[in-house]
């Protein structure tokens, strides 16, 4: 019975070769969460950025109009 209880070489190696793979996996399952976290950051950044170009979008828009204005329609300066 002494036998059983000591594992053989094969038994060893699957053992091993088991253990490596669930090493493996718990690296592969950190690294998936990581880029899990920077894709969620990349999006937030990404939507933040798009609210900021339409606001200076907006913004040089009415810069636009202002400088395109018909100069006939503003009242004189106040030195003529």
């Amino acid at each position: 019975m002494q036998h059983d209880l000591i594992p053989s070489a094969r038994e060893k190696a699957l053992e091993d070769r088991l253990i490596e793979l669930e090493m493996r996996v718990s690296f592969q399952e950190q690294a998936l969460a990581e880029l899990s976290d920077a894709l969620a950051d990349a999006r937030i950044e990404g939507a933040r950025n798009t609210d900021v170009l339409r606001v200076l979008l907006e913004d040089l828009g009415k810069v636009r109009s202002a400088l395109n204005a018909d100069s006939a329609s503003e009242p004189p300066p106040p030195h003529y």
